[in-house]
């Protein structure tokens, strides 16, 4: 899933090469991807791109005040190319959810973006807004980690009164935006603190070291992704890891072996010689150590 630095990546990506570029031609392949219908996504075309922002895991494209908005949900991702298809596409007839064409501002460059979408599970979501805030998931974001209000204090306040799991806080839109399983897996493997540690118990000397590694393990994925194209931004992402995804692989930091944890549909991992005293978690949901 496309966390923080990777919508960062694809913002800036975006912003560079669509910035008054006229929108000229959107197709939708599918009616479940579509979430609004006032405005009509027809009224996109033949307006020019203005502004290219980041809302937590969406991303905004401002057509002289109506918003194209997207959210890449699990699976999803966006494709550029320079040599966009004029195929007409057919409703359900690809892993094609969106296709945009822009004409840039010499006139004469066609450039085109897909969105797309793996599996069988479809969340990928598009809106066509007036304001960002039209969309239910950005009205109700938490403040975003990178920003300047974010401070060590934002921070305390949230984790003083929640009764959560720590890894479940950081992945809950509603209380931080942009982090998602994989930066939380990082953030807390950074901070040495257990997934399954809960919020409120965190004294502030531990609270320090988290809120410090959100800004420097977050700080360092934006840096890698700003910059790249689209195409390159997964395998920047993979290669940053240090415990996500790592599971039976010795551990950077201190040579354990780095464990998982499955769920339903998800799964983390994690150190125990960092995280949890050399203890293993248990890998069910209702205990906390399996000793």
């Amino acid at each position: 899933m496309p966390e923080l630095p990777e919508v960062a990546g694809l913002t800036a990506f975006l912003g560079r090469n669509l910035l008054g570029a006229e929108l000229t031609k959107i197709q939708i392949t599918s009616f479940a991807v579509l979430k609004t219908a006032d405005p009509p996504y027809s009224a996109l075309e033949g307006r020019k791109i203005v502004g290219v922002e980041r809302f937590g895991k969406f991303v905004s494209l401002d057509a002289e005040g109506i918003h194209f908005i997207f959210h890449l949900a699990k699976a999803g991702w966006l494709r550029y190319t320079e040599q966009p298809s004029q195929t007409q596409l057919r409703m359900g007839g690809s892993n094609i959810a969106a296709r945009i064409g822009f004409t840039k501002s010499d006139g004469s460059t066609h450039v085109g973006v897909d969105l797309t979408e793996a599996g069988t599970k479809k969340s990928l979501a598009v809106y066509v807004v007036r304001r960002p805030l039209d969309v239910p998931g950005i009205a109700t974001l938490g403040p975003d980690p990178l920003s300047p209000a974010f401070t060590e204090e934002t921070l305390a306040g949230i984790l003083s009164t929640n009764a959560h799991q720590i890894k479940g806080v950081l992945r809950s839109q509603g209380v931080i935006a942009g982090i998602g399983n994989a930066y939380s897996d990082e953030i807390l493997h950074a901070a040495r603190i257990s997934p399954f540690a809960i919020a409120k118990s965190l004294d502030k000397d531990t609270t320090r070291v988290l809120y410090e590694s959100i800004e420097s393990v977050l700080g360092a994925a934006v840096s890698a992704a700003v910059g790249k194209a689209s195409s390159e931004l997964k395998d920047t992402k993979r290669n940053t890891m240090r415990v996500h995804g790592r599971a039976g692989q010795p551990c950077p930091v201190c040579g354990t072996t780095i464990r998982e944890v499955s769920f339903a549909d998800t799964s983390l991992q994690y150190c125990p010689g960092c995280q949890t005293n050399g203890k293993i978690l248990a890998d069910r949901r209702t205990s906390r150590f399996l000793k």
